[in-house]
């Protein structure tokens, strides 16, 4: 069974509804992208017939509130376009099936979705990286910043007798070629397994945007300012170890379960798959749209509200204020590295047909 990497739920000061601008920011960049793909891609003539619903699917909701407005745009997408060709009355209805892990928190998901919306809402939990609905059941599937999650960290890094022992480290972030290929063996796995299962349930003519995290073709991570955050996480660890204030094997036996695909990896799965066509594929910079205001307390937050739940798995409660204290010091140290950081895309943004 896949592992559960929650976010924090709930609407607290650390949760992830309200520490999610990053995302919300790269979703606005792709708006225009996906939009344009619709009017330009989307083939309504193909199921304009039959049900009269038109079922869109959110791969990795969480827990809101940035698949509201991913959904809401994809909605008005879909029904500018069935106007612009008299096909209005054929889609009168929408269903948005909203899913995520067993473990996600589904309670403040739907008590937090705005109560006028233009369409049904379903929740579906569990695994994207297998079946979760029928053959040919929906038209539009969507997964923002979800799929660079891994179904689990690779068996590899556990092992003292492997050369992809993970020793000390986190992350392969700076880490050795051995650790790298098993993030990239893992990441490939879960992947085909992910189309495999999206070939199955669109139908054909149906539509598939995948936004992740993304690395340029060649870059190591290093180089991403993700890379230097992860690294500043590992040092305050290990410093916590070398204080006493966890062991070093708990270090040791720790890894984040994720994976920046490059372009090049990405466009090799899906031709590999052969089930879609890739309408667009592109590293986008969502830095041009930050905000201004943000500061490096926000970006800990950030951090906190997306892993805080499996570092208290792996090394319990006591640690967790005073390890992100000691990020927010760490990053705060190491700003001049972030600042100086690849500035490029490191969004990966992807549109898929359904032959």
């Amino acid at each position: 069974m896949p592992e559960s990497y929650p976010m924090n739920g709930g609407n607290g000061t650390y949760s992830y509804t309200q520490n999610s601008y990053y995302q919300k920011t790269g979703i606005n960049v792709a708006k225009r992208m996906v939009s344009e793909a619709i009017g330009e891609k989307l083939d309504i003539n193909n199921f304009s017939s039959g049900s009269n619903s038109f079922r869109i699917a959110d791969l990795g909701c969480s827990v809101g509130p940035n698949t509201f407005t991913t959904m809401q745009n994809i909605v008005d997408a879909v029904q500018h376009k069935y106007q612009s060709q008299g096909l209005a009355s054929k889609f009168a209805e929408f269903q948005v099936f909203f899913n995520d892990q067993d473990s996600n928190d589904f309670n403040t998901l739907f008590t937090s979705m705005p109560k006028e919306r233009p369409y049904y809402a379903v929740g579906v939990p569990g695994s994207f990286y297998g079946r979760l609905f029928p053959e040919s059941f929906v038209h539009f599937v969507n997964s923002s910043f979800a799929l660079h999650w891994l179904s689990r960290v690779p068996e590899e890094l556990l092992d003292k007798n492997s050369p992809a022992w993970n020793k000390g480290r986190i992350h392969y972030t700076n880490a050795s070629d051995a650790v790298v290929d098993a993030y990239a063996a893992q990441f490939t796995k879960d992947m085909e397994g992910f189309l495999d299962a999206r070939a199955k349930e669109l139908v054909s003519g149906g539509m598939m945007v995948i936004i992740t995290l993304g690395c340029p073709n060649g870059m190591p991570y290093a180089h991403l300012a993700a890379g230097i955050m992860f690294d500043c996480l590992e040092s305050c660890l290990n410093d916590m170890a070398k204080g006493g204030l966890l062991s070093e094997n708990q270090v040791d036996s720790f890894n984040l379960p994720v994976y920046a695909p490059s372009p090049k990896e990405k466009t090799e799965l899906v031709e590999r798959n052969g089930c879609f066509s890739i309408e667009r594929l592109e590293l986008t910079n969502w830095r041009t749209e930050a905000d201004p205001r943000g500061d490096l307390r926000a970006c800990v937050m950030h951090v906190r509200a997306g892993f805080e739940s499996i570092i208290r798995k792996h090394f319990g409660n006591d640690i967790i204020d005073d390890l992100f204290e000691r990020l927010l010091k760490e990053v705060k140290e190491s700003f001049h590295l972030i600042q100086s950081s690849y500035m490029g895309g490191t969004q990966l943004s992807v549109i898929l047909k359904r032959k």
